[in-house]
């Protein structure tokens, strides 16, 4: 059984449980185009596939994103690690490692592909289609995600594709445009019903001036995700939520009122490493059982390490201010250089968390107390840490205290990155 759906039961069964499940959001070329794959900064093992330029045309510097081939090997590698729950593709990629390769085949991992692409997604370069009020608008069909053409064997169940999507909405506080978008639901959830797909509901923030006070918007979001999917049977209904983050009142409001929804939160942009730990930490805390990142591992200075992170947190074994550090220190085993030097990546910014990052919100720094206190900790510091060993030599864990753990997490960290 795939890990999404054992979780999905455990935590509705068990409201208490620390069950998470974290989705990796690789389905920006629906969004971004050429820039989807994000810079060339990472690379998998299996090192680059340069594409042919002329030099007289591009600059090494200007020619600085992954190309497509790039970009599947590192989808692989994720995968491959198996610590993610879901990865979410384009109907194109899904095709391409889905169908025709099989890489989700003996995999715990779940594929998933976007469903409907919104104009507010439409993030190309000198395009203005994000500051115009959100159009629904779908590409791909669902049979063309289960089964990679226009219309599926419907005499057996079992699709060579996905049978996951996303579904995103966007409600900007105006009756004509927010009667639009629920139709296209609708219409949207009827057809996923008689095919079988199941789907999560993302919820975006008005994309455009809504006439919502920014303090008001977790309110707002909250009130219109269940008066629209109180009309829906269980039958129709979302496997989970992805939306913004509004802080705990707001998470804690939308998380108690029906055990059997299951909130997750979404990214945003990339900002700090702190940002994003501290994001699934806090959300995990006050009632998110779901976490859906796409920049914010895409941009990430070695990603396999970064969502490494992201689970030992989920797990409870290490703070976020613990697991920057810890970050750091693989990647200064490995010899990349970060993006910002430790303590500014210790820090906590507020940003917009529109798709494409031009949104309004405050954008300030704030230090967070403890992010001055040390420097990243060396291999051979992590090296040196003890904990309880059994007479065979391998780690004591039921002895462990929580310090000797995350000391042990370090080091094993270290030796698996280094």
């Amino acid at each position: 059984m795939k890990t999404l759906d054992t979780k999905l039961a455990e935590v509705k069964a068990n409201p208490s449980s620390r069950a998470f499940i974290i989705a990796d959001a690789k389905d920006a070329d629906m969004a971004f185009g050429v820039r989807a794959p994000g810079p060339r900064s990472y690379l998998s093992l299996r090192g680059e596939r340069p594409a042919r330029f002329s030099p007289e045309v591009w600059t090494r510097e200007e020619y600085g994103y992954r190309n497509l081939p790039e970009f599947l090997d590192i989808i692989r590698e994720v995968v491959h690690q198996g610590l993610i729950d879901i990865m979410l593709m384009s109907a194109y990629v899904n095709e391409q490692l889905t169908i025709k390769e099989g890489l989700f085949r003996n995999s715990q991992v779940t594929p998933a592909a976007r469903a409907n692409d919104a104009t507010d997604v439409w993030a190309v370069r000198h395009g203005c289609y994000t500051r115009e009020p959100a159009q629904p608008f779908r590409t791909a069909t669902i049979d063309q995600i289960q089964c990679g053409k226009i219309e599926c064997d419907r005499t057996t169940d079992a699709f060579p594709g996905a049978n996951l999507g996303l579904y995103s909405v966007t409600f900007v506080n105006d009756l004509e445009q927010d009667r639009e978008t629920l139709l296209a639901f609708k219409r949207f959830r009827e057809e996923a019903e008689r095919k079988k797909f199941r789907y999560f509901l993302e919820v975006f923030d008005p994309n455009v001036s809504s006439g919502v006070p920014p303090e008001k918007l977790g309110e707002f979001i909250n009130d219109n995700i269940v008066r629209a999917l109180a009309g829906v049977p269980e039958s129709g209904r979302p496997l989970f939520l992805k939306i913004v983050y509004h802080g705990p009142r707001a998470m804690e409001e939308l998380a108690q009122y029906d055990p059997n929804l299951v909130v997750g939160i979404l990214g945003g942009s990339a900002g700090t490493t702190y940002d994003a730990f501290r994001l699934i930490h806090d959300a995990q805390k006050h009632g998110a059982r779901v976490a859906l990142f796409g920049r914010k591992i895409n941009n990430a200075e070695h990603q396999l390490a970064f969502v490494e992170m992201l689970r030992l947190i989920t797990d409870g074994k290490v703070s976020p201010e613990e697991a920057v550090r810890a970050y750091h220190g693989v990647l200064q085993a490995k010899n990349i250089k970060p993006r910002l030097p430790l303590e500014k990546d210790l820090e906590l910014t507020d940003q917009a968390m529109s798709y494409d990052g031009a949104g309004a919100a405050r954008s300030t720094a704030k230090p967070v107390a403890v992010a001055r206190s040390a420097p990243p900790p060396s291999p051979a510091a992590t090296l040196s840490a003890s904990w309880p060993v059994l007479a065979n030599g391998t780690p004591n864990f039921e002895k462990m205290d929580s310090a000797q753990r995350r000391a042990y997490d370090l080091h094993r960290l270290t030796r698996k990155f280094g």
